[in-house]
Order: structure tokens, then C-alpha cells, then sequence
């Protein structure tokens, strides 16, 4: 099952292909799954590759070719089907975003990781363990939409699931013995409903104004040169950090130049002079002549608030070093932040609160009431 000598996977690039595999797909109860996204390249990321492997087989689907994948929507959203990620967050979010798959009956092995106390949850460490495995990771950052896609990259890409179900057993196993099958259980229903990401581009200027403390004017130029360098970054297909990087923006902002030269003496390339330039020095002369951008009033912290975070935040480093976890393993993000801001007063509306995490309701409800003061 482990040799190194693995028959070649299914490349999926046809609309007979696709509908065969979603067929052979059905069969099984649990599938892995992986994807591969180009957002190293691409100024819009997107899924440029969907992994599955089951017991019998390895199938790369090639969602570029095909164009439409609806087809494989069944296979997700089919609760009598176990799909297995390890780190599935980042995987939901483009199928949701790309394709608008809904993912019911999900097992991730990172966080079945986690929830056992693993110090190394990567999927190479764990390989490495379970089945003295050496992965080759120099293809992380590779381009995913180039085609044809070259043959290393299709090994690669088949490695990240063809282990997955072996390993999924075993971590399944280890749950059970410590009892925390029903914990991991509940993570995998909060994966299967991700937050929706946020977009980090359209507020360089503020972010930056914030930690360089620019002028009024010299934040109005940041905020002209983020947008040209947004446009510029959609004309090229580039992601905006590989048109100017983050602090160079800023540093434009800062010497406001008039010329390429004073482009050059800020810290572009001849490259980037040569190609951006003209975009990059109208931008500036923009943000001279503009009206200078507003910062948002600032929004005065909660003392109450605070303390509940501050309260909340040590309960869960305690819980955590005790079960030998990491403290969000105790208490995710989204329920610290949603507890503390609206602390329930009592039992019945914090099992409402956490309806998705009904073993921490049980195990840790009362003990959460007592730390917010409420209840009582």
C-alpha cells in the first residue's frame, strides 16, 4: 500500500471523464480530497486543481479544462460520504468560492491532529510518522495553473491524498482511545460553515497610516498608489505583492518622487520603473492634488469587553496546558469573540451559542458562565 511505485493517477479533463468519476465516487464512504490553487500567480486566485483519492485509485480533476465541475457538487454536499482534508479551511473556502460547493460529512487530519496534542500537524510530519514517509515539499509553491502540467507536479499533487484514508484510520483510532472523537467531530460541523475571508487590499492605506504614522497627505498618496497598483496588478494577472511589495508602496508614499529616477532612488527595480512607472508616478501626482483621505474615527475599546476577552483568553490557556493542546483546541476564535461580546446569561442560551460544539457546551458550559460572571 505505501510502495514508492504507484500505478499513474486518473487525469479528469473531459466532461465523460468527469461524469464517470462522480459515478465511481458514489461507491465509496469516505473519499480524500485536496485542491491546488494558483494564488502565488494570479491576481484572482483560483482552484486549478481538485484531488480525490480512493482506496483503489488516484484522480486528478482539472477544473481549468473542464470549465464546469458541477457534477462533483453531489459528491461534496452527500452526508453519506466522509470527505477527507488535512487543513481543510483553506480547501473550503476556494470549492465555496470557485464552484459554490456546499461540503457536508467532513474529516480533517490536521485538526484530529491538533485535538490529540501533536506537536508537528503538518501533513509531511505526520506521513513521516505514521509511515516513515519522506515528502518532497519544494513544489508548495509552485505554479498550479500552468498546462500541461508537468509530471512532478501530478506526483506531488496524487501524494496529498493518496495517504489520507490510512492516516484518517489512524488518527480516527487514537481519537476514540482518548475519547475525543465527539471534540473532533464537532471542529469538523465549525469547518464545514467557514467565515468568509477578508479583504486585505483595499485598506493598505489605513493599515499603513497606522504603523508608519504618515501625514495626512502622505496617506492620501498611499491610498492612490494602492489602487494603481490594484489596477495594475488585475491588467497583469499578478498578485499585488508582485507588483510592489507592501513597504515599497509605502516608501513611494513617503518620497512622493516626480521622476523615474526618484522611483528608482525609493527602491524599484528598472523593471518595474520600466513597466509601472508612468501608472506609479500619476498615482502620486494624484494623491498631491486629491483631498486628503479621512482616517475613521477611532472606536473606543469596551472595558467590559476587554475583560471578558482577557478573562476568557487565561480560562482557555489553563483548560489547554492541562489537556496538552493549543488553546483555540479549547475554545476556537469565533466563540471566544462571539462570547465575550455577547455573553449568554445562562445555560440554555449558551447551548444555543454552541449548538455546533455540543461537546464543549458539556464539558466546559458551566465553567464558561463562571468566567463571564453570568449565570450565577
Amino acid at each position: 500500500m505505501f510502495s514508492e511505485s504507484l500505478p499513474d493517477p486518473h487525469w479528469i479533463a473531459t466532461p465523460s471523464d468527469l461524469q464517470s468519476l462522480t459515478e465511481e465516487l458514489r461507491r465509496w464512504p469516505h473519499l480524500a480530497v485536496d485542491t491546488e490553487s494558483n494564488g502565488l500567480y494570479a491576481y484572482r486566485e483560483r482552484v486549478c486543481l481538485i484531488q480525490f483519492s480512493t482506496p483503489k485509485a488516484d484522480y486528478l480533476v482539472d477544473p481549468l479544462a473542464l470549465g464546469d465541475v458541477s457534477p462533483l457538487a453531489f459528491i461534496f454536499a452527500d452526508p453519506k460520504i466522509e470527505k477527507v482534508f488535512h487543513a481543510a479551511e483553506y480547501d473550503l473556502l476556494g470549492l465555496k468560492r470557485d464552484f459554490g460547493f456546499q461540503v457536508l460529512n467532513l474529516f480533517d487530519t490536521m485538526q484530529s491532529a491538533r485535538i490529540l496534542g501533536y506537536q508537528q500537524v503538518g501533513l509531511d510530519a505526520l506521513l513521516g510518522q505514521k509511515f516513515g514517509l519522506k515528502v518532497d515539499k519544494r513544489f508548495q509553491k509552485a505554479n498550479w495553473g500552468q498546462r500541461p502540467l508537468p509530471a512532478e507536479l501530478m506526483t506531488y499533487a496524487r501524494l496529498d491524498t493518496h495517504y489520507l484514508l490510512a492516516l484518517r484510520d489512524l488518527l480516527e483510532a487514537e481519537l476514540q482511545q482518548k475519547d475525543l472523537l465527539l471534540l473532533a467531530r464537532d471542529d469538523f460541523s465549525l469547518l464545514a460553515q467557514p467565515e468568509e475571508p477578508k479583504n486585505g487590499r483595499s485598506k493598505l492605506w489605513l493599515r499603513a497610516a497606522r504603523q508608519y504614522h504618515l501625514t495626512p497627505r502622505q496617506r492620501t498618496v498611499l491610498s492612490a498608489l494602492a489602487q494603481a497598483r490594484d489596477d495594475l496588478a488585475c491588467r497583469y494577472d499578478r498578485p499585488v505583492f508582485k507588483i510592489i511589495r507592501d513597504d515599497l508602496l509605502v516608501e513611494l508614499a513617503c518620497q512622493t518622487p516626480h521622476d523615474k529616477r526618484g522611483l528608482l532612488n525609493a527602491g524599484l527595480t528598472s523593471r518595474q520603473a520600466e513597466y509601472f512607472g508612468a501608472e506609479l508616478l500619476q498615482a502620486i501626482q494624484k494623491g498631491r492634488e486629491m483631498t486628503v483621505v479621512q482616517m475613521p474615527a477611532a472606536v473606543q475599546p469596551d472595558p467590559l469587553l476587554s475583560n471578558r476577552l482577557r478573562a476568557l483568553g487565561a480560562w482557555r490557556k489553563k483548560v489547554a496546558r492541562k489537556m496538552g493542546v493549543d488553546s483555540d483546541v479549547v475554545l476556537p476564535r469565533r466563540y471566544l469573540e462571539g462570547l465575550a461580546q455577547n455573553p449568554p446569561q445562562d445555560l440554555e442560551a449558551l447551548a444555543e451559542v454552541m449548538r455546533l460544539s455540543p461537546w464543549r457546551f458539556h464539558r466546559f458550559g458551566k465553567e464558561i458562565l463562571s468566567v463571564l460572571g453570568v449565570g450565577r
